[in-house]
């Protein structure tokens, strides 16, 4: 069975809980290696996530006459 997709925010709070119980230390070794290396997919699926994001932004630049003016971000493809 697939796993349901996660939102960033429900990526966000897994990946703290994750933190949160590798802090505490009281894992067997197996069980936090498994933990770890969920965090580190968390981590890669949330930076990708808001790399995409960061293209949707728009950037300020000034205008002519000083003023800001916006222009989308190049399209990546």
């Amino acid at each position: 069975m697939a796993a349901k997709k996660m939102t960033f925010e429900e990526s966000v709070a897994r990946l703290d809980e994750i933190v949160k119980t590798l802090e505490r230390g009281d894992k067997p070794l197996e069980e936090a290696l498994a933990l770890f290396e969920e965090g580190t997919r968390l981590i890669r699926s949330c930076g990708k996530t808001l790399d995409e994001a960061e293209q949707k932004v728009v950037k300020l630049r000034r205008g002519p006459e000083g003023a800001p003016e916006e222009t989308p971000f190049e399209e990546v493809e």
